[in-house]
This record gives structure tokens, sequence and C-alpha cells, in this order.
């Protein structure tokens, strides 16, 4: 039976969330109906990531095991027919080896979250940017980030509904930096906590605007305790925009 590794781009808005759900829907449900339309097979997908309601990607990886032995561009061509009219696309199909899975070997996950920091709201990028008026200082936000890099408990910036087993996670890295009218932050990990990068992200913004230090976002760090986390930010600024896998 071989399996298929896809990358694939959506626009969250209108799913509630990436997990299929009944009666709800999800990014998941979508691609499961195209192959089910395509390959005539009921199947349940992995993902190297179960993104939030309104969380974009664009290098979303999944891999699906069909009876068939299709070729890839095959698979892709089909699945983007039968996914039209809806905002997902497959960018990328390939075979892979039956030890490859989507999440499990995954070996780190990358988002980026996009900060549209003018007086004015978006129009061209509504619903895919967070509008922030008041002027933030990048620089700042990205020096205080540092603080948050490494092996820590982050509690404080863990949902309350998570359900990992453990808050220790490893931060490899965070950038800040402001690209014209936009600030935008990147996060790498080999994985995080439900709704993590939103609720640095608001925290990190927090001193971005002068309400806070890098000293209060270490401390919020260190309180391991949700209620020191600051604001968290929307969830349509947020996109998994990459996944590395080790080579081979």
């Amino acid at each position: 039976m071989p399996r298929y590794r896809l990358t694939l781009e959506y626009d969250g808005r209108p799913y509630k969330g990436f997990q299929a759900q009944d009666g709800l829907p999800t990014v998941q449900g979508a691609v499961e109906a195209a192959v089910k339309a395509f390959a005539g097979e009921d199947l349940r997908l992995q993902a190297a990531g179960r993104t939030d309601t309104g969380v974009h990607a664009s290098g979303q990886v999944i891999h699906i095991d069909l009876t068939k032995d299709w070729r890839p561009e095959v698979v892709m061509n089909a699945l983007n027919a039968h996914l039209v009219p809806q905002p997902i696309a497959v960018l990328d199909a390939a075979l892979a080896p039956p030890p490859f899975h989507a999440r499990f070997s995954a070996a780190g996950r990358r988002y980026l979250y996009r900060i549209l920091n003018r007086p004015g709201p978006p129009a061209l990028d509504q619903g895919r940017v967070w509008h922030v008026k008041k002027p933030l200082d990048a620089e700042a936000m990205h020096a205080a980030a540092q603080g948050l890099v490494g092996h820590h408990d982050f509690t404080t910036f863990r949902d309350a509904a998570c359900q990992a087993k453990s808050p220790m996670k490893t931060l490899d890295a965070i950038k800040v930096w402001r690209e014209g009218d936009e600030v935008r932050l990147t996060f790498a990990s080999r994985s995080f906590l439900h709704r993590q990068v939103r609720s640095m992200t608001g925290s990190i913004a927090e001193v971005g605007v002068g309400r806070w230090s890098a000293a209060d976002l270490v401390a919020a760090l260190e309180a391991r305790d949700r209620t020191a986390c600051g604001p968290v930010a929307p969830a349509h600024g947020l996109c998994l925009v990459g996944v590395d896998y080790p080579e081979g």
C-alpha cells in the first residue's frame, strides 16, 4: 500500500480548525472528502500539526495511504480538482517510505505571525494579519523574545485546554523584525503546546507597545501560571510555514 507525503496550503478562516469534527467544516474533513471523491477510499489522514480555528498554513505536511499505486502528480492534481472551490491546495506530492509519518517523523515545525502595524486597517490582507495601531518597537520585541528561547516550562503560554502531557518544551528560535508596515515573528521548535505561539506573540507585543519590559516577559515565563500571560494574539495572523524532517 503506497504512502504519499503531501504539502498543503490553506486559508484557515472557513474552517473550525484542521482536525475532523462531525458536522463541522475542517481542513482534514475537506481533504479526506477529496480523497474519497478521487480514489473511492475512506481514510483518516495523518498531519504534522493540528492548526486551530482560523490559523493558516503554507507548509502543512500530511500523509495518506492509498490502495492503488498512483503516480504522485496524479494524486496531487486529482485532489486539487476535487478541492475546488475550497481555499485548500496540494502544493507537492511524493511517495514516502512506510516508516515515514507526517507527525511522528517531524524534527521541527516553523510558524510565522504577521502584525500589520499602521493606523489604517488591512484591506488586501484582511483575515491574514493582526492589526495593531499603536507603534511597535520590533527591535525591543526581538531582544525580549530571546528570553523565551531554550528548554522551559511554558505553562504560562499554554492554553488551559492543552492536552500535552508536559508543559516542558524547547524553543529553538524566535526572530522579530519589521518589513515596512508589518512586524513579523517566526518561531521554531520540534513541537508546540496548544496556542503557545499565539500566547507568546501577544505577550511579546506587550513589550513592543511599551507596556512590558524584557524582564516582565521573562517573569511571566518563570511564573508558570496561565494568568501571567498577556493577551493572546488572534488566530488569523498565524501561519504554519514549514515542517522539517531528517534528511532521507
